[in-house]
């Protein structure tokens, strides 16, 4: 098990943000312990990918190019996605594409298969019932004891002088399609202790293992957002973090409910008040897919960007509309000069 653990320190340039340390944390046990060998990603390939079935992105759904990168409007022909494994790129990214497919989701994985079709998304606007509940500071206490008198490890709470907590959680990582990592590191893997002598010569992307699991340690004020930073770290992830959102799992009536949580939200703190079990809450990172894009988090340079191309979508949009009209005018005035009157 290796825990990655947080501590805040001095804020960043932009307003509102916490910079965050990766420290190396604790152990790795035996069982999971690095060792020589290890590969990066097998089906990445200086050939063309292969086995991808790439299809026209459905209207509406603004994501982050899983190749190059950059930001994909969902308006208009501007990105393709593979029917199997969920690659999404744009056009013009598609020939560039090296990384073979990974097959269907759920492909040789039955329970994730059959829980799929359990999953039921609700908006992040909807609080659930821990975010409704409101503790005091003996109340706090006193939950932190009977968590941690429920644990069977070491992972325990522990509540601060400040009336502040420091706790432990575990974040599934169930993230369909690839990740990509700088021109200068080599792919990243769980059992790879050595580098391997054969780098990445670019931007190149690669799938997470199924099962992927990391312990965090963190405060009770740390924030949802800086979980996502601090997971795309360990692995040099260097995609848009708001390509990605932290969902809570819950399972109830035999029924799985995902609720993506807000940015600002502490998981800590849903932890504490849901208790240990991880059937009553579990944490889980995936694509954000809900096709919602929340702009006020983006720089203002940013915007301004999007602004522009936004307008020339808008100018290119508009003048071959006024194109198809024109030459669908002359051909009706072409055969009105053909014909005599009467």
């Amino acid at each position: 098990m290796e825990l990655i653990e947080l501590r805040e320190l001095q804020p960043e340039p932009r307003p509102g943000r916490g910079r965050l340390e990766r420290a190396n944390a604790l152990r790795i046990s035996p069982a999971r312990r690095p060792g020589p060998g290890a590969h990066p990603d097998p089906r990445l390939t200086a050939a063309p990918g292969a086995g991808h079935r790439f299809e026209p992105r459905r209207r509406g759904l603004h994501t982050w190019c899983d190749l190059c990168g950059d930001f994909v409007w969902g308006g208009g022909r501007k990105s393709l996605q593979c029917r199997h494994c969920s690659f999404t790129c744009h056009y013009r990214c598609r020939a560039l594409v090296r990384l073979d497919c990974s097959g269907p989701p759920g492909a040789g994985d039955e329970d994730d298969g059959n829980e799929q079709v359990l999953e039921k998304d609700t908006n992040v606007d909807e609080p659930s019932e821990w975010e409704k509940t409101e503790l005091d500071q003996a109340q706090v206490e006193q939950r932190i004891k009977e968590y941690n008198s429920q644990i069977n490890s070491n992972l325990f709470m522990s509540l601060n002088k400040d009336g502040s907590y420091t706790g432990f959680i575990k974040v599934h990582l169930k993230l369909v399609r690839p990740v990509s990592v700088p021109a200068t590191k080599r792919v990243p893997t769980l059992q790879a202790g050595r580098p391997h002598p054969q780098g990445v010569k670019r931007r190149t992307s690669f799938y997470l293992p199924k099962g992927t699991v990391k312990h965090l340690h963190i405060l009770s004020h740390t924030r949802a957002s800086e979980v996502i930073d601090a997971l795309l770290r360990k692995f040099t992830v260097i995609d848009n973090p708001r390509k990605f959102a932290l969902f809570e799992r819950s399972e109830k009536d035999e029924q799985v409910y995902l609720r993506k949580l807000g940015d600002d939200e502490q998981p800590l703190r849903l932890r504490l008040l849901a208790g240990p079990s991880e059937k009553v809450l579990s944490f889980i990172l995936k694509e954000n897919e809900t096709g919602e894009v929340n702009w006020d988090a983006f720089t203002l340079p940013e915007l301004h960007n999007f602004l522009l191309i936004l307008q020339r979508e808008e100018e290119e949009h508009l003048r071959r509309l006024r194109h198809r009209y024109a030459r669908c005018r002359q051909k009706m005035q072409e055969a009105l000069a053909t014909r005599t009157p009467g």
